[in-house]
């Protein structure tokens, strides 16, 4: 199984420690896509025109400035980089220790600078969304989507992958071919902020199940004893399943 997240613009960082070490993350493979990133991102950050290029407010100088030292500022694991709603309703260090092995195990962090990462990596505070058009690189989506999408497939193996992401990062790999018969897309009605919440809430129960679905309806069926669920079949092949979902 996958859980498939995005990350969060609002990072944690440390005041020292060791920098990140691009050959040490999940998929050493993609280390010269992530090494060709982070200097076109270095080089874009530099510039006077950076926070429009980036989609930011000038009021994020700051943020954007880390872009220049990520060979050298301390890195930070994943599992306590991403900050925001969805984190904070998964809370990772409350999960008892069989819940964090299977975090570790099924979630997988897509992200514009990494391409994709598992919560034990460690990794610098950047700022970068999959929506940007980067330099030479051109949009991220577009540019990750051939280079993680064997990878992830791999990775995803014959269990299900489980979409919580926004559509800005599930750009960056729709899966296709016979893995889509297994991909399910959790919907959440309501505002940005409560789709955000309900998705961490979901990836934390999947977490503390004790047994891994592995079909959409018996995803649905785990989840329905704290959520109240709908699953909808494909729109179309090749498309996922649906799981509207509500907290009680």
């Amino acid at each position: 199984m996958l859980i498939l997240l995005p990350p969060s613009e609002s990072k944690s960082s440390r005041p020292r420690g060791r920098a990140w070490r691009p050959e040490s993350l999940s998929w050493p493979e993609l280390t010269p896509s992530r090494l060709a990133v982070a200097r076109e991102l270095e080089r874009v950050s530099a510039r006077e025109d950076a926070p429009a290029t980036l989609g930011v407010s000038r009021g994020l100088a700051d943020e954007i400035a880390r872009n220049l030292h990520l060979d050298t500022a301390p890195a930070v694991p994943v599992s306590e980089l991403y900050a925001g709603v969805l984190y904070d309703a998964l809370d990772l260090a409350s999960l008892d220790a069989a819940g964090l092995r299977r975090a570790r195990r099924f979630v997988v962090v897509q992200s514009a600078l990494h391409g994709a990462l598992r919560l034990s990596d460690r990794v610098a505070p950047y700022r970068l969304s999959m929506g940007v058009r980067l330099g030479a690189l051109g949009p991220l989506a577009t540019w990750w989507r051939p280079r993680v999408e064997p990878l992830l497939a791999g990775a995803a193996g014959s269990g299900l992958v489980v979409d919580c992401r926004s559509s800005t990062y599930a750009a960056a790999w729709p899966p296709a071919g016979e893995l889509a018969r297994r991909w399910v897309q959790v919907r959440v009605p309501g505002a940005t902020h409560m789709a955000k919440h309900t998705r961490g809430l979901v990836t934390r129960a999947i977490c503390e199940l004790g047994t891994t679905p592995r079909t959409p309806r018996a995803l649905a069926d785990a989840l329905s004893a704290t959520f109240d669920v709908t699953l909808e079949p494909p729109a179309r092949v090749g498309r996922p399943f649906v799981l509207d979902t509500s907290p009680r």
